[in-house]
């Protein structure tokens, strides 16, 4: 298992922050920065609440102090799925600050394939238009790093895992990011991350989830951390998730009453 540098986590949220450009491609105001603290220097990114979008399911102003929620449930489970992320000041105010990761690009993580089922290695998600009234089948690999991923997304209930927000290093390391519309307390987990549905959860996800279960306890150290971060309601309901996937003992499978797959998918 393994988990952020907190050395990251001070420089992001004590170093000075100068903005360099803008992601175009964010629906939200995201701007690519760097940050320098004690002879160090990193990229990050940095989203002020004061670009947030108004959502109809989300409180307005609440996505970054998400984010920042999410990083640390991620840290809590041991795996280190979610770059080190912090709430903090800026140029344009309060906002998430969070660690650029590279990319190493030539790791394949989901496909479009011409064929009824899945070739080895692969699990499928469903079948996608793929034009002149054409259809392929929509993969994503059977790859332990992208299952432990879509455990931490039905703790957080994330309603927008989409494959442009699958991360992938070169040392072998896996990244998840935008983590703004999480832990409402309605199902609303929307993801390509199916491949798994109804199956058994690993040994390993239910230790994760009985050491996460203590740690969100009434006054246990993660729902105090929590605390600032989403409501009262939403750290009960994030508990009750945890609860629910332990006792069930399998992956979540899709609702009738939600999308199950963001659009666009990538």
């Amino acid at each position: 298992m393994t988990t952020g540098d907190p050395t990251d986590a001070v420089l992001l949220a004590r170093g000075e922050l100068t903005v360099c450009g803008r992601i175009r491609e964010a629906s939200n105001a995201a701007l690519y920065c760097t940050v320098t603290h004690e002879g160090r220097e990193a990229a990050c990114v940095y989203k002020p609440v004061a670009g947030e979008r108004p959502l109809w399911d989300f409180p307005d102003g609440t996505l970054a102090g998400r984010e920042v929620a999410a990083y640390l449930v991620s840290e809590a489970t041991g795996w280190g799925l979610v770059p080190p992320t912090v709430l903090r000041d800026g140029p344009h105010g309060e906002g998430m600050c969070q660690l650029w990761i590279e990319t190493a690009p030539d790791t394949e993580l989901l496909a479009l394939v011409d064929r009824e089922e899945p070739g080895p290695g692969w699990k499928a998600i469903g079948f996608a238009e793929v034009g002149e009234g054409r259809t392929a089948l929509l993969v994503h690999a059977d790859d332990e790093r992208l299952r432990r991923l879509a455990v931490l997304d039905a703790v957080i209930n994330n309603a927008d895992r989409k494959g442009g927000h699958l991360l992938p290093t070169s040392d072998g390391r896996l990244h998840g990011i935008d983590h703004g519309v999480t832990f409402n307390v309605e199902d609303k987990l929307r993801t390509l991350l199916w491949g798994w549905a109804g199956e058994p959860l690993t040994g390993e996800a239910r230790e994760v989830l009985e050491a996460l279960g203590k740690a969100l306890a009434e006054g246990g150290p993660l729902a105090a951390s929590l605390t600032p971060l989403i409501t009262p309601a939403e750290i009960d309901a994030t508990r009750a998730r945890v609860t629910s996937l332990l006792a069930s003992g399998i992956h979540p499978e899709p609702g009738g009453d939600w999308p199950a797959i963001p659009w666009p998918p990538v």
